[in-house]
C-alpha cells in the first residue's frame, strides 16, 4: 500500500470513528477547505440543504455544501459516492455544533495568554498556529471574535487535529459573550433620595461601611461560577435595598458593580436592565 493510500484509509477510519461517537464529519481537500458542490449541485442547482441549518448530506448526497455536509451516517461516509473525496482527502473535519460542541480557536500566542486569564481550564487540542479549547455547548459561530479569537460551532466545521486532552467544561458565558455586539454604553441610574428627616446623620455616609458593601458585592459577582444573572440582579438589589434610599450611592459605586458584571460576561445592556428592575422592584 502506497504512502498517499495509507494515509487516505486512515482519513476515512477517523471519520468512522467519529460518526460512531455521534460527532457529524466530511472530508477537506488541500487547504483545509471542503469540496466544492458536486456537478448536480453546481451554481446551487439542487436548492441546497433547507434552510442550512441541520448537519447532513445534500440531496445527492456527495458531500457538497461544505459543514452542512457533516454526517454520522458510515452508509454515506464510506459509500460509492464520497470514495473519490476520500482518495483525494487531506484532513477530516467535524461540525461542532451539530456535536454539541463549542470551538474556541485561538490563533496565537496574545489569543491562548487571552484563553488562560479569562476562560476556564477545557480539553485543549494543539493546532498548527496555537490552540484549540472545546467546550460542551453549543453557540452561534463567528470569525474573530476578538484579536486572534475565532468560534466554531453551529453552522461551521473545525479540522480534526486528535482527541486533545483535558476533561470537557460546560461552554462559558465569556465565550457565549463574545459574539454579543455591545450597544453604546449606558450609564447606571444613580439613584438621589434626600436624606432622612431631622437632620440626623446617615450612618451609611461612613467611608468604611460603604466602600466595604461595595467590595463584598464585587467578591460576590467576581466569584459566581454559574447562574450569573441571577447572582447580578440579586447583589444589585441587596447594594440598592441597603444604600438606595439615602443618597449614598455615587456613579462611582454603581460603576464598580457594573464592571464586575460585565467582567463575567454581561453586557451593559444587561448590566442596566437589571439595575432598573432592581430600583423597580424596591419602589425607587
Amino acid at each position: 500500500m502506497t504512502q498517499p493510500t495509507l494515509i487516505q484509509g486512515e482519513h476515512l477510519s477517523t471519520a468512522l470513528s467519529l460518526a460512531a461517537s455521534g460527532v457529524p464529519v466530511l472530508p477537506l481537500r488541500a487547504g483545509k477547505v471542503p469540496f466544492g458542490n458536486c456537478r448536480d449541485c453546481a451554481n446551487n442547482a439542487c436548492g441546497g440543504r433547507p434552510n442550512m441549518k441541520t448537519p447532513g448530506p445534500c440531496l445527492c448526497p456527495a458531500p457538497c455544501h461544505g459543514w452542512a455536509a457533516a454526517t454520522t451516517d458510515p452508509g454515506v461516509i464510506n459509500g460509492p459516492t464520497w470514495a473519490r473525496a476520500w482518495r483525494e482527502a487531506a484532513a477530516v473535519a467535524y461540525h461542532p455544533g451539530g456535536a454539541g460542541l463549542t470551538v474556541v480557536d485561538l490563533d496565537n500566542a496574545e489569543a491562548i495568554a487571552w484563553a488562560h486569564a479569562n476562560l476556564p481550564a477545557t480539553r485543549t487540542v494543539r493546532t498548527t498556529r496555537g490552540q484549540h479549547w472545546i467546550y460542551q455547548g453549543a453557540m452561534p459561530s463567528a470569525n474573530e471574535a476578538r484579536p486572534g479569537v475565532d468560534i466554531k460551532s453551529l453552522m461551521s466545521y473545525a479540522r480534526w487535529l486528535g482527541p486533545g486532552t483535558g476533561p470537557l467544561t460546560a461552554l462559558p458565558n465569556t465565550v457565549r459573550a463574545l459574539i454579543v455586539k455591545e450597544p453604546t454604553p449606558v450609564r447606571p441610574a444613580h439613584v438621589t433620595v434626600p436624606a432622612p428627616a431631622g437632620g440626623g446623620k446617615c450612618p451609611h455616609r461612613t467611608p468604611t461601611y460603604l466602600d466595604r458593601g461595595i467590595a463584598m458585592a464585587e467578591q460576590r459577582i467576581t466569584e459566581a461560577s454559574s447562574a450569573v444573572h441571577a447572582t447580578v440582579f440579586a447583589t444589585f438589589l441587596a447594594v440598592l435595598s441597603t444604600h438606595g434610599r439615602c443618597g449614598c450611592l455615587t456613579e462611582a459605586h454603581t460603576e464598580r458593580l457594573f464592571a464586575a458584571a460585565q467582567a463575567k460576561g454581561e453586557s451593559s445592556r444587561h448590566c442596566a436592565d437589571a439595575w432598573a428592575n432592581a430600583l423597580s422592584r424596591l419602589g425607587l
